[in-house]
């Protein structure tokens, strides 16, 4: 994995675009993305931290609910409606983005309120450095064996070079031999760079049986043989899945520098 500085002067000439898949209807947590973090839609902080990154040119929300699509024109973002019949956010947003003339598409869920423009920046540079790649994702430590053993924590293990070997939700590599302590582990932060050309091949994948097992997007890119290269970040960012969450990353936020400096000039 890579943690080198994002470096401007390096970035090549290509158009980025940064989409944001949201749904109203979260069997965890329905109406997730409009509730309210600190007076404004949790959907609201994700689009204006996602703006402010370096290296994105274009930010769209990918929703089929129109109570999503009201409160993104409200604050002035820009939308694209979807169909609803998605069960992969990975299928949504290459639906988005069908017709864009753009050389990458960063998916950055839209439950990840946290998000720091340095994360995508550091996502998106191995692939202005290497045309071979065509998908990357972030991968966090995970500090906490209670964080390792949470199902809604997607956990990865790679290979040496720094490519995904496997996703899941339950705790992997295992620690029945070693202890919690001895073996690195690490979890998906879902801002996920795709190729434009690879997202849409993406999308026509048939899906795969460890994909609908783990419920994770890129077990299908995996299982059809692509590889899936892994970023290493070190910002404590935190998804929001429960209604428990919401009030942590509320809190968290609360202490925030950036979200001042982000939302003072939005509606």
């Amino acid at each position: 994995m890579s943690d080198a500085a994002f470096d401007a002067e390096r970035v090549p000439q290509m158009q980025i675009a940064a989409i944001i898949p949201a749904r109203m209807g979260s069997s965890r947590f329905p109406g997730k993305p409009l509730a309210p973090i600190l007076g404004r839609p949790m959907i609201e902080h994700v689009y204006q931290r996602t703006a402010a990154s370096r290296v994105v040119d274009l930010v769209y929300i990918a929703t089929c609910d129109d109570e999503i699509k009201q409160a993104v024109e409200g604050f002035g973002g820009n939308v694209i409606m979807t169909s609803p019949a998605h069960q992969r956010a990975s299928d949504r947003v290459a639906e988005a983005a069908l017709g864009m003339a753009v050389d990458i598409v960063v998916m950055v869920q839209g439950d990840e309120p946290m998000v720091v423009p340095e994360m995508l920046d550091a996502a998106v540079e191995p692939m202005l450095a290497d045309a071979s790649i065509q998908c990357v994702n972030l991968a966090k430590p995970i500090e906490t064996e209670e964080e390792y053993r949470d199902p809604n924590t997607i956990k990865v293990v790679m290979d040496r070079n720094g490519d995904a070997l496997y996703f899941s939700r339950e705790p992997v590599p295992t620690h029945r031999i070693l202890d919690f302590s001895q073996i690195p582990v690490f979890k998906q932060v879902c801002i996920i760079p795709f190729r434009h050309a690879s997202l849409l091949e993406y999308s026509r994948l048939e899906p795969t049986p460890l994909e609908q097992a783990e419920s994770v997007d890129m077990m299908r890119f995996l299982e059809h043989g692509y590889r899936v290269r892994m970023v290493r970040t070190d910002v404590n960012s935190h998804a929001v899945d429960t209604p428990a969450d919401l009030a942590m990353v509320e809190a968290l936020m609360a202490q925030d520098p950036l979200v001042g400096q982000l939302m003072a000039g939005s509606k």
